[in-house]
């Protein structure tokens, strides 16, 4: 199989995003539009200049223009729109299950009620799979650099929201916040029945992933690359066959890896790993789920064996009901030997 045709299976492949942040998700042309709807004034006056900006030197560098952007957003008629976008290239990727993360503090420090994020977000996933059969779940992260008792508030305004949330996250910059500054937060949110993930192991070093899995009790790490530095973890992260959900181009954009040739994603999968592509902040990054593959088919050589192992591992890895996740599977066994 060649290159191409490789990554025209890859297209039409059945597949699951886990690791996909809302705001992330704002294409240049809708924040241009809606600075002009809210009257907010932003550094960048054409969709040249914000791709311009996409040229980042880390994480920090990365989360300034996320937050600038984030600010254009402030109607549940824009959550709304934002999410479509999203949901829209969900559909065109056939990326049939999607998990969306949201930071509820990244809006409430601005002053928008919670009501209004939920409304919108969730408003356009309803629609998504009534109109196409689109499926989702919607994670709700704090953000690390805030205080934990910021966190707590953030848990409590989310409450009358519950069944509309599956899970907590945690993500924002990771040098000097580890996971267990969160450690009573998560257990309250265990506490209200909520799943957990945490952002561990992509600038931060292995010992934040443990302390993820052992102190706030996570089902879940969003990229963990920095695992193979630790062997002991690397054997309990097989073994458990606990998910990371691995960002490609992010990790690049974010200079984590130097290029895409050097990035690990495949020595994790063949080392036993429950590893799946995931795109991030897609249109910060350069690209959504498929160019995400289409990187590592360029670049690492993978295989439609290596395709399809990801691809399943991002349905086993979600937080969908056991029944729904083997029907996923079967729809990928399916194609992938149709």
């Amino acid at each position: 199989m060649t290159n191409n045709e490789l990554k025209s299976f890859i297209a039409g492949m059945p597949k699951a995003e886990l690791h996909l942040h809302f705001d992330g998700t704002l294409e240049p042309e809708r924040m241009l539009q809606l600075a002009e709807k809210n009257k907010v004034k932003i550094s960048y006056d054409s969709i040249e200049e914000i791709e311009k900006a996409y040229q980042f030197t880390d994480l920090q560098s990365f989360l300034d223009l996320l937050y600038e952007g984030a600010a254009v957003i402030n109607t549940a008629e824009d959550f709304y729109t934002v999410t479509m976008d999203y949901l829209k290239h969900c559909r065109a990727e056939n990326v049939v299950h999607t998990e969306i993360s949201f930071d509820p503090q990244t809006h409430t420090e601005r002053g928008l009620a919670f009501g209004i994020m939920i409304e919108g977000i969730t408003g356009a996933m309803e629609d998504a799979k009534r109109d196409w059969g689109q499926s989702s779940l919607l994670i709700m992260s704090f953000l690390r650099h805030l205080s934990e008792e910021s966190a707590e508030i953030t848990l409590e305004a989310s409450l009358p929201f519950r069944d509309k949330i599956v899970a907590v996250g945690l993500d924002s910059s990771e040098f000097g916040h580890p996971p267990s500054k969160f450690k009573r937060v998560f257990a309250r949110a265990r506490a209200q029945g909520l799943l957990g993930i945490a952002h561990a192991g992509e600038e931060g070093p292995p010992a934040y992933i443990h302390e993820a899995l052992d102190l706030l009790k996570v089902q879940r790490i969003d990229h963990g690359v920095r695992a193979i530095e630790d062997p002991e973890l690397m054997t309990t992260l097989a073994a458990k066959q606990i998910p990371l959900t691995v960002c490609p181009l992010s990790n690049v954009r974010l200079c984590v890896f130097d290029t895409m040739a050097d990035h690990n994603i495949l020595t994790l999968l063949d080392a036993g790993l429950n590893v799946s592509v995931n795109s991030d902040d897609p249109t910060y990054f350069g690209g959504y789920v498929n160019a995400n593959f289409d990187a590592l088919v360029t670049d690492l050589q993978l295989t439609q064996d290596q395709a399809v192992r990801l691809a399943r591992n991002s349905f086993s890895g979600s937080f969908l009901p056991e029944g729904d996740k083997s029907k996923m599977l079967d729809r990928l066994s399916e194609y992938a030997t149709g």
